[in-house]
């Protein structure tokens, strides 16, 4: 990685490994000085969906300007294939970075984002870098996953499970902290059912709740929906305490 000029954006969903990302490039002195936020319109092959709203008010726990980007809706079955599709999300983004890249003094330096193994995000992403002439800071890429796990808990990362969607994954689980116990059983899980210990597979989704990022935690009051195989939590209710 270069030692870039200007001001790095961090690619973040309030999910556990875009706040992981961030957090070790304040960490490592990069100059974070926006994060991005897209809202997905419907389900994604790009970007965390669930509860992304609630990144406003982490991002301002964090101290660190949001901008929330707001993709019209897309119509899944006119691309031809993921691949097309992930392009096409991802035009939102690079739009708004570009228009980003404008306005900060010094432009852009380089983008954190959270990817662990896909090659279909992070490719996508390291050739929007390309495109900016940013750097690409993916400090999770390829890393082993319960050591990426232990190292966000040791940091301090509350970290709860908002959305699931996988065998041995029932309603018990959504709003569940992660902790020793759960990587336990998510281990468990993973040699039964196959389950990611991060959710690699879309089995589970996360929010950060707190943090060593964070000034101030986020509360949430919440219910729960079940649809047989799958559910997720709806927030009625989230402030910074």
């Amino acid at each position: 990685m270069s030692e870039a000029t200007g001001s790095w954006v961090g690619l973040f969903s309030g999910g556990k490994d875009s706040s992981c990302a961030v957090y070790q490039a304040l960490e490592r002195g990069l100059t974070v000085d926006r994060l991005v936020t897209v809202h997905p319109p419907g389900d994604s092959y790009m970007y965390h969906v669930p509860e992304t709203r609630l990144a406003a008010l982490a991002a301002e726990s964090m101290g660190i300007p949001l901008l929330e980007v707001e993709p019209a809706a897309f119509d899944a079955e006119s691309a031809s294939d993921s691949g097309t599709q992930g392009d096409r999300e991802l035009e939102p983004l690079e739009g708004a970075l570009t228009e980003l890249d404008a306005e900060l003094d010094g432009g852009i330096a380089g983008v954190t984002a959270g990817a662990v193994e896909s090659e279909y995000q992070t490719s996508r992403i390291e050739a929007m870098c390309g495109r900016l002439d940013c750097d690409l800071f993916a400090p999770l890429w390829q890393e082993h996953p319960r050591e990426l796990a232990d190292a966000m808990l040791e940091a301090g990362f509350e970290i709860i499970i908002v959305q699931v969607a996988a065998a041995g994954l029932d309603e018990s689980w959504l709003g569940r902290t992660i902790d020793e116990d759960t990587l336990a059983e998510l281990e468990a899980l993973g040699e039964e059912y196959g389950v990611h210990l991060l959710g690699e597979g879309g089995e589970f989704e996360t929010l950060v709740v707190d943090g060593p990022h964070m000034d101030r935690r986020l509360a949430l009051e919440y219910d729960t929906e079940w649809e047989g195989t799958r559910g997720r939590i709806r927030v009625r209710d989230a402030f910074l305490e």
